[in-house]
């Protein structure tokens, strides 16, 4: 090796320290931000709110990994979301086993399935794919509707929390303070991880594939495994999110199911940006409060949401984070005195 490559070298690894540095000094002050929002915020509706709202965001997150790694859209991310809920409700409620058990259940269940159903569906492009992603999540909704032995089909059940969950009092993930650290910084790590997953050479290998699946089997990567895994990932975020949902609800319903609530959590990824990381759980985050705030005004406030997608999609094809990233690079450039 010769001496320039030598120092080409050592240049690329400072800046992939300096990248790293950033990403984990943004995880530590997002983590010390959300420890602290309970003692800023003296409203427990708003951390109620709050709360709520970084549940959608993790969901939301769940469908942007889709999109920004296998480029594909689902339209049932609610099928992992309510499959985890109802895993962890069902076994907690009629005490089939521990607590501790019934919530690793609830991650794994919906975990397999998805990488299962990955294998197959990975296959398939385009509308057919998305129309398969409804059809299970529809199939599901449709077991715990009618199935009322299940969870009293269509009435839900109330889960009774156990005294402690893994040594951890229940009443922690019932109070609107805890469980919004609780959440956010399980939201924070979870960013972090997929930040991390996606500058691993099984991210790149995974946006190869997005951009060219011919092209990578033609150079000799297998495409269906990785693409599996993703869908296995986005399973996970999904069904943490609904474990927390019934967590600090104490009740499940097939309404977690439902398609229209994997409908609100494509629209969400799409209003942020799908194609950045956090751009999903930004979408969730202004939607959530911009619905809260439409219907109060209107009761037809669906219609706004309706326009806000069709807007960001005409005028901001990268979503409010894309916009975020564009005003705060012309900044930054006009504070060093370049041109835009």
């Amino acid at each position: 090796m010769s001496i320039g490559e030598s120092q080409l070298g050592g240049v690329g690894v400072r800046m992939a320290q300096q990248r790293y540095s950033w990403i984990f000094g943004l995880a530590a002050l997002a983590l010390v931000l959300g420890i602290a929002a309970p003692h800023l915020i003296a409203s427990l509706l708003w951390m109620s709110l709050l709360t709520q709202a970084v549940v959608d965001m993790m969901l939301a997150t769940s469908v942007g990994i889709l999109v920004r790694q296998n480029g594909r859209i689902s339209f049932g991310q609610a099928a992992f979301f309510g499959l985890g809920a109802y895993t962890f409700g069902v076994i907690a409620a009629r005490e089939i086993a521990s607590p501790e058990l019934a919530l690793l259940a609830g991650l794994v269940l919906p975990t397999v399935v998805a990488f299962l159903l990955g294998l197959v569906i990975a296959r398939i492009p385009g509308v057919a794919h998305a129309m398969l992603t409804l059809a299970v999540g529809q199939a599901l909704y449709e077991v715990a509707f009618k199935w009322r032995a299940l969870a009293n089909g269509d009435d839900g059940m109330s889960v009774r929390m156990p005294d402690t969950i893994f040594g951890i009092d229940s009443d922690v993930f019932q109070s609107p303070a805890t469980m919004l650290v609780i959440c956010w910084s399980l939201l924070v790590l979870m960013l972090l991880a997929l930040s991390l997953m996606a500058r691993s050479p099984f991210g790149q290998l995974t946006e190869v594939i997005r951009e060219n699946d011919e092209r990578a089997r033609f150079i000799g990567y297998g495409t269906t495994l990785p693409r599996a895994i993703i869908y296995g990932v986005s399973a996970f975020i999904a069904a943490t999110a609904g474990i927390l949902q019934t967590l600090y609800d104490g009740y499940i319903s097939p309404q977690m199911l439902h398609w229209s609530a994997s409908g609100m959590a494509m629209i969400m990824a799409i209003v942020g940006g799908p194609r950045i990381l956090w751009g999903p759980a930004l979408g969730a985050f202004v939607l959530f409060f911009f619905k809260d705030i439409a219907g109060d005004a209107t009761e037809y406030w669906p219609a706004l949401v309706g326009g806000t997608l069709i807007a960001v999609t005409l005028f901001l094809p990268e979503g409010f984070a894309g916009l975020i990233i564009r005003l705060t690079s012309r900044a930054v450039r006009r504070i060093k005195g370049e041109r835009p």
